[in-house]
């Protein structure tokens, strides 16, 4: 079986969600949007990061896991917490391709998962991600 439509507020199933191509998940996340008349400063970049990081979770990525288990209990719906994930992925990819920071060392905690550990719906709200 293989997803047609996607909603954000609906974890999609795991493994149909990673047999579909990046470009079909990206594409998904995309018609979401435009259907809905959601405007976005740059549609591509946002369902792209929105799509990384619902293939984050159906990988089961244990910081990623836990920061949707937080925001959703302190009251952002599963849709905002994706994004406070997402603009957490963004601002960590920023900072890797200026090489403020290194890559991430295996078998160490990355810069991305600690400050996954530090995203909260307050923090998420402010800004202050």
């Amino acid at each position: 079986m293989t997803l047609h439509t996607y909603d954000p507020s609906i974890a999609p199933d795991p493994e149909q969600w990673l047999a579909l191509d990046e470009a079909e998940r990206i594409s998904l996340v995309a018609e979401f949007h435009s259907l809905r008349r959601i405007r976005l400063p740059d549609l591509r970049a946002h369902a792209t990061l929105q799509a990384v990081v619902e293939a984050q979770i159906a990988m089961q990525v244990d910081s990623v896991v836990r920061a949707m288990d937080r925001l959703k209990k302190q009251g952002l719906d599963r849709h905002d917490a994706l994004h406070a994930i997402a603009a957490v992925l963004a601002a960590y990819l920023n900072e890797l391709f200026k090489e403020r920071i290194p890559p991430s060392v295996p078998g160490e905690t990355s810069p991305y998962d600690s400050a996954l550990d530090l995203l909260t719906a307050r923090r998420w709200r402010q800004g202050h991600y």
